[in-house]
C-alpha cells in the first residue's frame, strides 16, 4: 500500500489540524529526570519559588509532544524522508501537567529539489496551544519523496 501523503501534497499555505494531547505530569517529570534536570522541571517547591510559579515542562519535552502528533497525523502515512534541520524554535509560554496542547502544522513553502529527482523540501512551521496561547513553535524542513 503505498502513502496516502506525498510531496505534492504538501502545499505551501495547507494546514495540518494534528489533534491534541494531555501534558502528563509522570512523562514530563521522568523526561525532566534523564534529559534536562532542572528544578522547576523537578521539584514542586523550586518551580513554586521560579518564575514559572508551578513545576514547568522541559521545552524539549514540549516539543516532543509535537512531534508525537505530527508523526501519527502526517509522517506515519507520507513518504517521509526525514529531514536536514530547521532555523528556530521557541517556547513563548510554559507548559504544566494537565495542560491539553493543540498542534498544528504549516507549510510555508514546498519546493523540488533540483539534484534530487523524486525529492521535495518542504518548510514547515509547527506550533502547540493551550487555548490561545502558543507555548511552542518552531520552523523546520521536511524531506518528502514525490508520487512520479
Amino acid at each position: 500500500m503505498s502513502p496516502e501523503l506525498a510531496f505534492e501534497d504538501l502545499t505551501t499555505g495547507r494546514v495540518f489540524e494534528l489533534g491534541t494531547t494531555v501534558v502528563d505530569r509522570d512523562e514530563m517529570v521522568a523526561f525532566a529526570r534523564r534529559f534536562d534536570p532542572q528544578p522547576f522541571h523537578l521539584d514542586d517547591d523550586a518551580a513554586a519559588a521560579s518564575l514559572f510559579g508551578a513545576l514547568a515542562a522541559s521545552g524539549w519535552f514540549t516539543a516532543g509532544l509535537w512531534m508525537r502528533l505530527y508523526v501519527d497525523s502526517v509522517l506515519n502515512r507520507a513518504t517521509s524522508l526525514g529531514s536536514p534541520g530547521g532555523e528556530d524554535i521557541a517556547w513563548p509560554a510554559p507548559v504544566f501537567a494537565g495542560d491539553e496542547l493543540r498542534a498544528t502544522m504549516e507549510i510555508l513553502e514546498a519546493r523540488r529539489s533540483r539534484s534530487r529527482p523524486g525529492l521535495g523540501l518542504v518548510k514547515l512551521r509547527a506550533q502547540l496551544h493551550r487555548g490561545d496561547t502558543e507555548v511552542f513553535r518552531s520552523t523546520f524542513t521536511g524531506m518528502f519523496g514525490t508520487r512520479d
